[in-house]
């Protein structure tokens, strides 16, 4: 079937369904630099407090990795588009919805053992089984804890997005936003501050709501509707590269009018997370226009670019093990056995933290070498 066929079919309102073959370098670049900009500022904070990094480290290096949690999120909607969505409703639906499924379980595993990892030297024991039964959470490996939930859901959310005409779609964030902040404005959650976090996210405790961050898996999985069209045409492939750039460019203009008079002093304070959690206006107009910049150029650099940057690509073709990967390094080693928490420099963190970054890379592509040759 044409590309012409499979456009029409997805203006008239249903999401296209043809299957990509193989990876989409684009895709594993955009995941890639997302995992990277974490690393980079995991790498940082933690080992140093915010008063240890410089003026030049806090703006423009770490307002940079605000990127990452947006870009992230986007491109796992992205990638359960041109992955999963062409399935559904197919004989190979369920033994892929049991994929997804059994993947949640898995990052959980590893998001429970990693909050260990992460909490063992400094905190109390009975602190780290607060953190295991949802009474508290810990801030760096959190985001695993959003995937793991997450993917309890999709599965079967996905089945309904087919089935949804494109309006509903294409509206489908906006509602979800509405949804997510009418809850936290109105809605007690019967007193349980850790469902609030989980569902809505809560001023006092450190995680990612399912509800508040939920638009951006929706978006990325519009992104990967449009993707999985546009896969087949450069030249259409290129038009949707260089829309999310100018979307990326409108949204950094409202940034800086929102950040006026003294934009320095906004961007410093988002490199402080000010805006974070739960997500503020300001935050997320910066942190999504970086995603859509990084996504606009992965895909017009496409299969290029992935080769250039390739030790970023390897990073994003297995997110996962890039995760366990650098957690284990930063607290294990660098914190505990190398004694490093808040006794070194800036400019020795960083210089870490890059090495870190190709490590986390050749660990990747070691371990991917090892089951090939099993």
């Amino acid at each position: 079937m044409s590309v012409a066929v499979f456009g029409d079919h997805w203006w008239r309102g249903k999401p296209t369904t043809a299957p990509v073959d193989g990876r989409v370098d684009a895709i594993d670049f955009a995941r890639g630099v997302a995992v990277t900009l974490m690393i980079l500022s995991h790498g940082i904070k933690g080992l140093l407090d915010f008063e240890q990094i410089p003026g030049w480290g806090m703006v423009p290096v770490h307002a940079l990795t605000k990127f990452s949690s947006t870009l992230f999120i986007m491109v796992f909607g992205i990638a359960l588009a041109v992955a999963f969505l062409p399935h559904v409703g197919k004989e190979s639906w369920p033994r892929k919805r049991l994929k997804l499924l059994l993947a949640g379980v898995t990052i959980f595993f590893w998001y429970k053992v990693l909050t260990v990892v992460e909490m063992f030297q400094l905190a109390e024991p009975e602190q780290i089984i607060d953190a295991l039964l949802y009474q508290t959470f810990p801030s760096f490996v959190e985001i695993l804890g959003f995937y793991a939930i997450a993917l309890i859901w999709v599965p079967f959310f996905l089945s309904l997005w087919v089935r949804m005409p494109l309006w509903l779609r294409v509206a489908s964030p906006v509602l979800l936003a509405l949804a997510a902040e009418l809850l936290a404005s109105r809605f007690g959650f019967w007193g349980n501050a850790s469902l609030r976090a989980i569902l809505v996210e809560h001023d006092e405790l450190y995680t990612w709501g399912q509800l508040s961050r939920g638009p951006l898996i929706l978006l990325g999985l519009l992104l990967g509707e449009l993707i999985l069209f546009c896969h087949p045409c450069l030249k259409r492939r290129m038009t949707l590269g260089g829309g999310l750039l100018a979307l990326s460019v409108l949204l950094f203009g409202v940034f800086f009018w929102l950040g006026l008079p003294d934009v320095y002093d906004t961007l410093y304070a988002i490199a402080m997370n000010d805006g974070k959690h739960p997500p503020e206006l300001t935050f997320m107009v910066f942190s999504m226009a970086g995603a859509l910049a990084i996504l606009g150029v992965a895909l017009v650099g496409g299969n290029s670019l992935a080769r250039v940057l390739k030790p970023i690509t390897i990073i994003g073709s297995d997110a996962k093990a890039a995760f366990i990967f650098h957690i284990s390094v930063i607290f294990v080693v660098f914190r505990y056995l190398l004694g490093y928490w808040h006794s070194i420099s800036y400019d020795y963190a960083l210089t870490l933290t890059f090495g870190l970054i190709i490590g986390t890379a050749l660990w990747i592509k070691l371990t991917a070498w090892i089951r090939s040759v099993r």
